[in-house]
This record gives structure tokens, sequence and C-alpha cells, in this order.
């Protein structure tokens, strides 16, 4: 099971649910997900005209690609823990580290589960409102691949959660923004080191490595193909050497460790 990802600033498509196989109480979770995402929508609809659109838009970005993402996956958690050696990959994006000045406070907001906050602390970027909630949203469900992977309820399920992190793939939409002068100029500009863009059939092998036996061993990564986009902008941010203030919290999670096992 995965989240397919159409593009760099794309929406989430997620697989068809006649396509899974796996028991009917997992269609009909299924099935009714998109009413439950539907209807979140409407509660946090802004009614200023003025800030509404742009604020829809951000809001759809954020059910979508967070939201929509965990509720998905914990629908299919427990159908997951009856297979054997389970693996789930989600689509993150080089969004989480080549945008600069993301709000924290809409990554904590999703994290925290509150949508409505989370579009809201994005407002006072005007027209790019939608792409700050793009790049927390991103960041948010990479957190939460990155929290929830190493759990019990995950990893000690026999359940493998891991993340790619694509930068800008040659799909329709990006093509698109490339016909487009005012927008291909920007898009050519940004840097990618080894030039050009990636092609979906690239993302695809990434795919099936992480989803095969290959990967019994990756678990709570998030790996960047993104033709050194993020390595480019982030080079020594990691790995990063532990300070010694944190060296009582290392203790703490040793200890929380042990007493899991």
């Amino acid at each position: 099971m995965m989240t397919k990802n159409a593009g760099e600033r794309a929406e989430e498509v997620m697989i068809s649910y006649d396509d899974i196989p796996v028991g009917s109480d997992v269609r009909l979770f299924a099935r009714s997900f998109s009413g439950k995402l539907r209807d979140r929508q409407r509660s946090i609809r802004p009614t200023n005209h003025r800030i509404g659109e742009v604020l829809q838009v951000g809001a759809d970005v954020v059910e979508v690609n967070y939201f929509g993402v965990v509720e998905l996956l914990e629908g299919f958690r427990d159908a997951l823990t009856k297979t054997e050696r389970a693996k789930v990959l989600v689509f993150a994006s080089n969004a989480t580290t080549t945008t600069p000045a993301v709000p924290g406070r809409a990554i904590r907001a999703m994290l925290a589960g509150h949508s409505e906050r989370a579009v809201r602390a994005t407002r006072i970027f005007g027209n790019s409102a939608p792409a700050m909630a793009y790049g927390a949203a991103k960041i948010a469900v990479s957190r939460w691949v990155r929290r929830q992977a190493v759990t019990a309820r995950w990893a000690g399920a026999g359940i493998r959660l891991n993340a790619l992190a694509p930068g800008a793939i040659l799909t329709p939409l990006l093509q698109k923004q490339l016909a487009m002068p005012s927008e291909a100029k920007a898009i050519h500009s940004f840097p990618v080191p080894i030039g050009g863009f990636g092609v979906p059939g690239q993302l695809a092998d990434w795919v099936v490595f992480v989803l095969s036996d290959a990967a019994d061993f990756l678990c709570g990564s998030i790996v960047f193909v993104d033709g050194g986009s993020d390595a480019w902008f982030r080079a020594d941010d990691w790995p990063r050497a532990v300070p010694a203030r944190r060296v009582p919290w290392y203790l703490k999670r040793m200890l929380a460790f042990a007493e899991r096992r």
C-alpha cells in the first residue's frame, strides 16, 4: 500500500480501493474515507471571500497531504499486521528541506490534529500560503512517519514504514508548468546539481526497492530522490553531532526501549 505523488507541489493521488487484495472491512473503510475528508474540508471552509479562495486551497493541501495520508495508513494498519513482512511507503517531498520559512506552528498544529489552526498559521504568507501549507504538510507527514515507524504499533507489529522525498519529477503537472514562461524560468533556476528533472520510472524503481525484502532493515527512513537539491542547500545539516545537553534525553530513550523489550 502506498500513496502516489503526481510531481513536485502536486496533490497526493491514492490507489484504487478496489485493487486492494484484503478483506471487505478494509474496502469499507477506504470507500468511506473520501466522504470523511470532504466533511472536514467543509468544516474549515472560510467565509471571508477576500482570503477565502487562497485559504481553501491551503486547506485542501493540508487535508490531502497530511490528514488524508495519516487516516488512510491508520485505517489499513490492522490489515497490514495480518500480512508477513508488511511494508508501507509514504511520499514526502524535498519541499520539506528546500522551502524556507515554513511556519513551525502549522507543522505542530497538524501533528496535534488541528487542521484549521494549521491553515491559519499560513495565512500571513498571502498568495504563497498554499506553498507554505504544502511544505508544512510534507514536514508533518515525514515526522509522523519517523515517530510512528519505530513504535510497537508499527515496527513491533512487523510493519516497515518509510518515506521517499522526491524533487522535481517530469510529470504532466511539471510539463504544464514548464510550458508557462513565467513558471518555467523559476523552475529552471532551482538548484538541481545533476541537472534536469527526474522521471517517474526512476521513482518507481525506488518504490520497488523500499517495498521489497531487501528493505527489511529499513525503518523510519526518509530517502531523498531529488538530484542533489537537498544536499545543495543543507549539506551540513545532517548528520549532525548530538549536543551534550541532549545526553539525558538519549539515556531516557535507551531506558524506554529496554522497558519495551
